[in-house]
């Protein structure tokens, strides 16, 4: 089997197209096994429930906090680590290592080993978006990196809809534990294959202006991006955003299945559909109409996400109020394909304004900064807000919980139109300094 991205030398020949899509189906595969290890607690919350005893409240400690403690910041000295070595094989060792851990937690006996087993998965994710997101952007010219990232960003929409259809389905028919043996089991072998056939592109061989030599420096490239005005609104809009998305994404299936009637293989069924059309449709539609927005300016790095938010946020109050399933499944498709336009937009942008060598750390700083927020804060908030509302007599304080995410719409959707004004203002795609 030939090795995957061969033929960008050191003459900054650019690898021929197939190499380069099949380098990015890839990667993709392997956010799609991130994404869905990421979300299978979400997914079996109920009979994880059943079998261990947990409250939504440590529901959304081990989806969240606990989780996002190892996931966010373990990536930065991953980040510093691969932008001085293969950033394949980071990529591959980091999926061996969640895959593992995911296996791991389907053999938890109790609530602290699943505690355990998860902060290793978020510590071996860590190593897996920051170095795709540099390989993306060394394999792409500028022009097709957003719809690069577009379809490599189908890797959540993926992995969430396998992640229903088959943890339900799986679930329904064993127990619980099954769907995480099974899918650490494909991690491994994924990483091992990765590891063996995926080939390191040059730094900075498909920009304009070709990569200065040597490795960026740590922390002048941390002061550089937390003092950057461009990165640090991308990065609080985009956690903004994840505020409302993972907190809505890591107790979707429970809210559907206690509040609304749906039962395991429905879940299977629908919405996993909805999963795949909703979020993955958004996905492909995003990076295709930033490309083309930012053809004009770069102002449609931000302009695009407020407006998607800003279509997105009447339809999630629709879907939270929803009386039956269906209705609500429908408008949780619309809410789907707007809400994650943010992602192919930052992601783009960031690893556009900084220096080739600085891409896969900054790509880090951006996950801390939006992922520890959106994930670590948004289902914590969700499942505390749960049991204080059922605690003080609210039979649908899930429900309840749910509406308190809509004020993070408006915080993001103001965050970008102030990004927006901001690139406005800027030349065209400046390479920033460290």
């Amino acid at each position: 089997m030939a090795a995957l991205n061969e033929g960008g030398g050191a003459q900054g020949t650019r690898p021929a197209a197939a190499r380069s899509w099949l380098v990015l189906a890839a990667l993709t595969f392997v956010y799609v096994l991130n994404f869905l290890d990421r979300q299978l607690i979400g997914i079996l919350a109920k009979p994880i429930q059943d079998s261990l005893g947990v409250s939504d409240g440590d529901l959304g400690l081990i989806g969240g906090l606990y989780f996002a403690m190892f996931y966010c910041f373990i990536a930065i000295p991953v980040g510093w680590f691969a932008d001085r070595t293969n950033r394949v094989h980071v990529l591959a060792l980091a999926c061996a290592i969640w895959s593992g851990a995911t296996a791991a937690c389907g053999l938890a006996a109790n609530y602290s080993q699943l505690v355990v087993a998860r902060m290793i998965v978020g510590f071996g994710e860590a190593g897996g978006v920051p170095p795709s997101y540099a390989i993306i952007t060394d394999t792409f010219p500028l022009g097709r990196r957003a719809a690069a990232c577009g379809i490599f960003n189908l890797g959540p929409a993926i992995g969430a809809a396998i992640g229903v259809a088959f943890g339900a389905a799986i679930a329904a028919r064993f127990d619980w534990r099954m769907p995480f043996i099974l899918i650490g089991i494909v991690g491994i072998v994924t990483a091992l294959l990765v590891w063996l056939f995926v080939r390191e592109p040059e730094r900075g061989a498909m920009d304009e202006k070709r990569a200065e030599g040597g490795s960026a420096p740590f922390w002048p490239t941390v002061r550089m991006f937390f003092t950057h005005k461009v990165l640090m609104l991308a990065a609080l809009g985009s956690g903004a955003t994840q505020f409302v998305t993972y907190g809505l994404g890591n107790f979707a299936v429970l809210f559907l299945m206690r509040e609304k009637g749906m039962v395991l293989g429905e879940v299977a069924i629908w919405y996993a559909l909805v999963l795949v059309l909703g979020m993955g449709g958004g996905m492909v539609l995003s990076g295709r109409v930033i490309d083309r927005m930012t053809r004009k300016s770069r102002a449609g790095y931000a302009i695009a996400p407020a407006m998607s938010l800003a279509i997105a946020m009447p339809f999630y109050i629709a879907f939270v109020w929803a009386p039956t399933w269906p209705l609500a499944l429908a408008l949780l498709a619309v809410v789907m394909v707007f809400n994650y336009f943010y992602l192919s937009a930052s992601v783009a942008l960031v690893q556009e304004e900084v220096k080739p060598n600085q891409r896969v750390l900054s790509g880090a700083l951006l996950l801390l900064v939006m992922n520890f927020i959106g994930l670590g804060l948004g289902p914590t908030w969700v499942g505390q807000a749960s049991d204080w509302f059922k605690a003080h007599g609210d039979p649908s304080g899930l429900q309840s919980a749910l509406y308190t995410l809509t004020p993070f719409y408006v915080i993001a959707i103001l965050l970008f139109l102030r990004l927006a004004r901001l690139l406005r203002r800027e030349t065209p795609r400046p390479q920033v300094q460290a």
